[in-house]
């Protein structure tokens, strides 16, 4: 499976020496009476984050960014980007959108066209992406961004644009338009806390081609089909865009898909039921049929059950509980194929 959390096979580092230089003031931090500028890594500390996307990103229009201006970008670009190059998504023939509001995916899809994409992803969820973020991996052209420029966004990243949908697009004047290059793939994430940081390795976002293929082969040994019946062909496609979603969204987390369009995202909730019930309350009745995925195990079957009641066919999960077996019953009892992970994806 991908991202198998490997890289240091010798342990953390014992010490860290971090350089870092201003790339740019931004209009303000997480609130406007904060200041917030970004910095990035130099000298010794270059390869814990070169290559940014951001340094080598060209803003066409719209007012500077802000800290969250970018902090949702990172999330909303690496998310997009984990289902392909503009290079890639044209070969195999989709496109993806991702809509992210506070750093969370709220709306997210794959399709042939990056214009379905587009409209799919925003109707998963248009009373939170009020005010978003979106990123889509293809190209820009005319016709979707008259229909991405309808909405009121703070930003819109994409490796290109048209010089038509420019014209559309910097007629906002609000509205930050972003080209930029593939996110890079630093080693280590850094948090503060107090007297010093938190370090841990970097997680990365599972390549949703490379995922679902290991779920459609069961190449990969830790992943395991745990219910009686087996997952669909349709099933195993949408587990895996769920997993990816579930990846990218803050803890604790629960994604219903279906189709390759995430119909409901629970995040943030401190129980695993209560994000399966948020996640049901935003699909509603689009979520009969649909994909599960949780990002950490079910510690009892509520949340199960939940996603059963919503309608859902097909779970994707780590295991792990001490009550897996209840849980798998569960399933059975519903005519739920479930599949673990043995991979927890906690983001917070």
């Amino acid at each position: 499976m991908p991202d198998d959390g490997k890289h240091f096979s010798e342990g953390m580092p014992q010490s860290i020496n971090l350089q870092l230089e201003k790339a740019e003031d931004l209009r303000y931090g997480e609130n406007p009476h904060q200041q917030g500028a970004r910095y990035r890594f130099i000298s010794a500390g270059q390869e814990l984050g070169s290559g940014s996307w951001c340094d080598t990103a060209k803003q066409h229009g719209g007012k500077q960014l802000s800290y969250l201006n970018l902090n949702d970008s990172e999330a909303a670009w690496r998310l997009a980007c984990a289902f392909g190059s503009d290079k890639e998504q044209a070969e195999s023939g989709q496109a993806a959108a991702v809509v992210v509001k506070h750093a969370n995916p709220c709306g997210a899809a794959v399709a042939d066209d990056i214009s379905t994409a587009w409209e799919r992803a925003h109707a998963c969820d248009p009373t939170s992406a009020f005010g978003g973020v979106v990123a889509l991996n293809r190209r820009v052209e005319a016709a979707v961004a008259e229909s991405i420029a309808a909405n009121f966004l703070e930003v819109l990243i994409a490796p290109g644009y048209d010089e038509a949908a420019l014209e559309v697009l910097t007629k906002k004047k609000n509205l930050r338009v972003l080209e930029a290059a593939q996110p890079s793939a630093a080693p280590l994430h850094f948090r503060s806390i107090d007297g010093g940081l938190l370090v841990q390795e970097a997680a990365q976002l599972p390549d949703f081609s490379e995922l679902r293929r290991e779920l459609e082969l069961q190449e990969s040994d830790p992943m395991e089909v745990v219910t009686q019946r087996p997952p669909t062909p349709e099933e195993i496609r949408d587990m895996a865009f769920a997993w990816v979603i579930a990846a990218a969204t803050q803890s604790n987390a629960i994604v219903f898909a279906k189709d390759l369009q995430a119909v409901g995202v629970g995040a943030g909730q401190q129980n695993r039921r209560d994000a399966a019930l948020l996640a049901s309350h935003k699909a509603g009745d689009r979520a009969k049929g649909s994909a599960c995925a949780s990002d950490a195990f079910f510690p009892f079957r509520d949340g199960l059950d939940q996603a059963a009641e919503a309608g859902c066919t097909a779970v994707i999960q780590p295991g792990g509980s001490v009550r897996d077996e209840e849980v798998i019953a569960a399933a059975d009892e519903q005519n739920i194929t479930m599949i673990f992970t043995r991979q927890r994806r906690f983001l917070h």
